[in-house]
């Protein structure tokens, strides 16, 4: 599924106060099998703006295209999944099955096709059969969040949307949270998160949007973005910590290539740079 913003614009409007405009001019286009991270200071917009892409909210001006086309706005949550931040406070049902269940059954879907696809779901997310049955409030906090992406998963989105989708979790929940996107635009499927966590972002990304004050402030590849140093100051914004070591590395006079996004890659960059300098000696 492909989007296309075209000059859109949102104000927040209530019959007591004055309108506050929280969008202005965003032209943007969003790929199928995009993996893209929307980034900002909090109340830049960034929670208006992935609010259009389900259709939750309508532009006050400007426009939102669709391909392929004939998808109508009131049909846009069968094929773009969105999760606010702390998904979990939403779980409702007396079981998590009959949770993640709610979604398909509101499709008029058999009870068989409506099993099939919780089952899937909740496979994906890595729920074991033995906390299906189990009422939500039983779960940690991980396996809460999790819960409710399944609920998500199991109305088969082509598009993930996420808002801080590992806000509040420990280590291995994010992780598993990471690992659930990356199985998912994998498979094909598009994701567009928010996130404050640069390092989440420098991992997952390939594709970073800035917003400032409502406004598009940066459109481009993560190497661009966390490589402009100006820029991430005005966004009050860090480089991601693996990135932000291997710097300092560098103006101790190694000669590291700083562009690297995961512990990993850093590792792989150290290793290379000791290996050519052992060699340089012998």
């Amino acid at each position: 599924m492909h989007f296309r913003l075209i000059e859109l614009g949102f104000e927040y409007r209530t019959p007591f106060s004055p309108a506050r405009c929280a969008l202005s001019g965003i032209s943007l286009e969003i790929r199928e099998g995009e993996m893209l991270a929307v980034v900002g200071s909090s109340g830049s917009g960034k929670t208006t703006l992935i609010q259009h892409l389900n259709g939750l909210l309508e532009p006050s001006s400007g426009s939102i295209a669709f391909s392929p086309g004939g998808v109508e706005p009131g049909d846009l949550f069968r094929k773009v999944g969105l999760a606010f931040q702390f998904p979990e406070n939403q779980l409702f049902e007396k079981s998590v099955f009959e949770d993640v269940a709610f979604g398909p059954r509101n499709l008029d879907l058999g009870e068989e096709d409506v099993e099939g696809r919780v089952r899937r779901a909740l496979s994906r997310v890595g729920l074991p059969p033995e906390t299906w049955r189990r009422p939500p409030f039983q779960l940690s906090e991980g396996e809460k969040r999790r819960a409710a992406i399944a609920g998500i998963l199991a109305m088969e989105p082509e598009v993930l949307v996420l808002d801080e989708p590992t806000a509040g979790l420990d280590r291995d929940g994010s992780e598993r949270i990471e690992s659930i996107l990356r199985d998912f635009h994998g498979s094909g499927g598009t994701v567009v998160f928010v996130s404050h966590d640069m390092d989440l972002v420098g991992r997952l990304s390939r594709r970073v949007v800035l917003l400032s004050s409502g406004r598009l402030l940066f459109d481009g590849t993560r190497e661009d973005f966390f490589g402009n140093a100006a820029l991430l100051q005005q966004s009050g914004l860090q480089m991601p910590s693996p990135m932000r070591f291997l710097k300092s590395l560098k103006e101790k006079g190694l000669p590291v290539n700083e562009l690297v996004f995961s512990v990993e890659d850093a590792k792989r960059e150290l290793t290379r740079v000791f290996r050519c300098e052992a060699g340089a000696v012998h």
